[in-house]
């Protein structure tokens, strides 16, 4: 049986609720209902998906109509609270990402989606990004031999934008954003491997002055380090202070007993000893598949394939974020929880 769709959340920012709703489509589902608290976002809404259904409250969605699935398209902090509303009427969900903000809140959508014996995932489609799949086809080939370290890099010197994501509270920090696609990107390279504890480092104080938040806004820099139980480690770095950005050694840097990948967006780079000769190899990226996200969701849906995406995969990157705020004000390393 076809599946009826609604996302919650129609913003103007990226058109994400579009996005999705027609990734949804294209997968074989039917987009039914959108809800969204601005009524300008509606009439957009309903200008792209005529005859769609609309609502200011989730509540309203819930109860009149009778979609399958609903995805939570909202700001960071509202993740958890909307998911466990759709969740506890026995939908199945999926969240756009970072999946929440904490490990408990995780821990409880996981529960709750037990409880109710329906699908709970996060929207990590960049799991199929060109750049991650040519990354794990060189590393799976040997040629850079055994990875043991992986440095992430995002941001530079600048103002920071005023919008949501600026604002802790909301945003969950300067990490989360990028941070969380970072993260999915090198624990691809790093499963099955099982993380120890992780340790986290923040600069504030810099940019608040001219923002509107006051104490609520996002660090200036942040950085963390995680350590995993076969001795190999991860680091994240996100800055809005750093004049000598990184962007040189692309967006993720992993490095091998043999060589270095360097991970760019449109490219990458290898870069590898030969005797005393260093040898650099610089190569295009594979065509991103973002597409296969909801193929699986609506496959699975349908009990047709295994779930790629679990709750407890997207998990993973929230726990290390989690961990590091908390490393970050405690000033000592913070170790791994898994429920």
């Amino acid at each position: 049986m076809t599946k009826k769709v609604a996302v919650v959340g129609y913003g103007a920012a990226f058109n994400m609720g579009r996005h999705h709703l027609r990734e949804m489509e294209r997968a074989g589902m039917i987009p039914t209902a959108v809800c969204d608290l601005d009524k300008e976002r509606l009439k957009a809404a309903r200008q792209d998906f005529p005859g769609i259904k609309t609502y200011t409250r989730v509540a309203s969605l819930l109860s009149k109509t009778d979609v399958d699935l609903v995805t939570v398209i909202t700001p960071h902090v509202t993740h958890a609270p909307l998911a466990l509303q759709c969740l506890k009427a026995g939908r199945a969900v999926v969240i756009e990402k970072p999946m929440t903000v904490t490990t408990a809140q995780c821990d409880r959508l996981i529960a709750e989606a037990q409880k109710q014996n329906v699908l709970l995932s996060t929207y990590h489609n960049r799991h199929w990004d060109g750049h991650v799949l040519k990354a794990l086809e060189v590393i799976g080939s040997g040629e850079i031999g055994e990875v043991y370290k992986i440095e992430a890099h995002m941001g530079g010197w600048g103002h920071p934008r005023e919008w949501w994501r600026s604002q802790r509270s909301i945003s969950g920090g300067i990490l989360y954003d990028w941070g969380v696609h970072l993260l999915e990107y090198a624990l691809q390279i790093l499963h099955p491997s099982e993380l120890v504890e992780v340790s986290g480092y923040a600069k504030t104080g810099f940019w608040q002055d001219q923002l509107p938040y006051g104490d609520d806004v996002n660090e200036d820099e942040a950085q963390l380090t995680a350590r995993f139980a076969d001795g190999r480690w991860l680091s994240l770095n996100v800055s809005h202070l750093d004049s000598n950005p990184k962007n040189e050694r692309g967006v993720l840097e992993i490095t091998g007993t043999k060589g270095t990948y360097i991970m760019h967006f449109d490219r990458y780079i290898v870069r590898k000893h030969e005797g005393t000769e260093l040898t650099i190899r610089e190569d295009k990226n594979s065509p991103s598949e973002g597409q296969k996200f909801y193929n699986n969701i609506a496959a699975a849906l349908e009990g047709k394939e295994e779930l790629i995406i679990t709750p407890q995969w997207a998990r993973r990157p929230v726990h290390i974020l989690d961990l590091a705020v908390q490393s970050a004000q405690k000033g000592r390393a913070v170790p791994a929880k898994y429920a």
